[in-house]
């Protein structure tokens, strides 16, 4: 059968859609684009916000146009929270969840065997998400010099704003082994950037009986598991991480990670909000001088160490003075990317559920002048890096401007003009090179001698 695979959504789901794509060509069926005539349509849903939901919907209905008599399957988050939802849905034959991504092949094999004309519905309630879903070794990606790995899965952290403990169930960690047997393979391909992903990579390991079931150096715990395994694995890579969540670490968990000399020296790390009342009605369970204490450790270390953020507008009873404090944050962790949010209201959550609703005039204005601060810290950090020396790992070259680009470790956009220089040679490998002025979304670059 040939099978086109639409994902939206976070950097676990792109990493589940490859896993998808694998066991089908495994069980010898054809990849498709999702906008090519198939026989089967996988669409890996995204539920964060309401408008996700929508955008979930529109791709049902649209993969099923492009060919009526296919099999159109419904998995991920959406599917997970809201089945019956998904299944009401006229174009929808197969409705799995979370946790039953691995099954596809064999659900959509059945489903065209009996030639069943009703909806397949094989959801399991949240609190039945017990289990890590081994989804076997990726060998490839879309990317060639970047791979994901999955390590993690769940969260308990329950945000007063966020559905995603109901769509992805009790914290689980992969085994140790998958994940190196996993990197080791991707490593021998040639890809050169590891990026460790999960729902909430920090709670990676903390669930009860992991550590019966896997071999621990003495001393370790949470990511520092994963990073130490691949510190030792030859072969010239470095590794990033996806995400790192304030609502499970602190200052000295992350200086406990700046020993690993592979680790890049960046870090996504989700603010939500400057204000400490706002913090604490989010059930952030920090403070903004806690994450700022982080902030601090981290630029101690390393003066350029980039970070990126989540940042949300509009959050339920949020003042004019609780939006200057996140303002405020933002100058002074001096972000090198913000992604700014406007709460959106999610059903089932107890933020949904609050009084002081604010108006989506005031969100839109609060968003644009947050989206003007960041951008304006963000040249700023650029600029404070100019002169520096980096690395660069080469991905791409962009024909229209002669140049070739990639992202330094501390996760600058690098453009590099392609005046004699051999591109085909360059790609996908690690190039030192000295920033020497802004341009576009990032940095000119010279290569250093």
């Amino acid at each position: 059968m040939r099978v086109g695979i639409k994902t939206l959504g976070c950097k676990v789901n792109q990493y589940e859609s490859e896993a998808i794509k694998e066991n089908f060509k495994k069980n010898h069926h054809e990849i498709v684009n999702e906008n090519e005539f198939a026989d089967v349509y996988i669409i890996n849903t995204c539920t964060v916000t309401s408008l996700a939901d929508r955008k979930s919907r529109q791709y049902i209905r649209r993969m099923k146009k492009i060919n009526p008599d296919s099999i159109v399957a419904v998995t991920g988050c959406y599917a997970q929270v809201s089945p019956k939802e998904v299944a009401a849905i006229e174009a929808v034959d197969i409705v799995t969840g979370t946790n039953q991504k691995s099954k596809l092949v064999e659900l959509v094999e059945n489903y065209k065997k009996t030639s069943s004309s009703e909806t397949e519905n094989v959801v399991e309630e949240y609190e039945q998400l017990c289990e890590y879903e081994e989804t076997g070794i990726i060998t490839s990606m879309e990317s060639r010099t970047r791979a994901y790995i999955k390590i993690q899965e769940g969260c308990n952290r329950f945000c007063s704003y966020c559905v995603i403990p109901y769509a992805r169930g009790k914290v689980r960690s992969r085994a140790v082994s998958d994940i190196i047997r996993e990197a080791e393979s991707l490593i021998a391909q040639g890809f050169k950037e590891i990026t460790l992903t999960g729902i909430n990579t920090a709670l990676y390991g903390t669930e009860e009986g992991f550590k019966e079931k896997n071999p621990i150096k003495e001393g370790l715990q949470g990511i520092e598991i994963i990073l130490d395994e691949l510190e030792r694995l030859a072969g010239d890579f470095r590794v990033r991480l996806s995400s790192l969540e304030p609502t499970v670490i602190n200052a000295e968990y992350v200086e406990g990670l700046l020993k690993y000399k592979k680790l890049c020296p960046h870090l996504h790390l989700s603010v939500q909000s400057g204000s400490n009342k706002i913090l604490k009605a989010m059930n952030r369970r920090y403070g903004r001088e806690d994450y700022l204490d982080i902030v601090r450790v981290l630029r101690n270390f390393d003066g350029g160490y980039g970070l990126t953020t989540d940042i949300i507008v509009g959050f339920p009873e949020e003042t004019e003075e609780d939006f200057k404090e996140s303002l405020d944050v933002i100058e002074k962790a001096e972000f090198c990317k913000v992604h700014v949010f406007k709460y959106s209201k999610r059903e089932g959550t107890r933020a949904a559920l609050m009084k002081g609703h604010v108006s989506f005039e005031v969100k839109n204005r609060r968003s644009e002048e947050m989206i003007a601060v960041g951008n304006r810290v963000s040249q700023g950090f650029f600029q404070d890096q100019l002169n520096t020396e980096r690395t660069v790992l080469i991905e791409e070259y962009i024909e229209e401007i002669n140049c070739l680009t990639g992202y330094t470790e501390n996760y600058i956009k690098a453009y590099i003009n392609c005046e004699s220089l051999s591109f085909e040679k360059l790609l996908n490998t690690f190039v030192p090179v000295k920033l020497t002025e802004l341009y576009k979304d990032g940095v000119l670059c010279r290569l250093n001698p």
